[in-house]
């Protein structure tokens, strides 16, 4: 699958959630658009990802 313009390997039966995991990122911080649709946060854990599967992940940052 492709993750920011980046293909990487998919783990067998991985979600969103696992997928963020596994990336270390924070899904309350992280929207995720995948093959041009954004996926609810309320979602994430149930989302099943496939080898084709095209994804954006946007983390948010706070700041001042």
């Amino acid at each position: 699958m492709k993750v920011n313009g980046k293909t990487i390997p998919l783990d067998a039966e991985m979600t969103v959630h696992s997928l963020l995991m596994q990336l270390g990122l924070n899904p309350k911080r992280v929207a995720v658009e995948r093959n041009g649709q954004i996926v609810p946060r309320a979602r994430f854990a149930d989302q099943a990802l496939g080898e084709d599967d095209v994804l954006e992940l946007v983390e948010f940052v706070g700041g001042g």
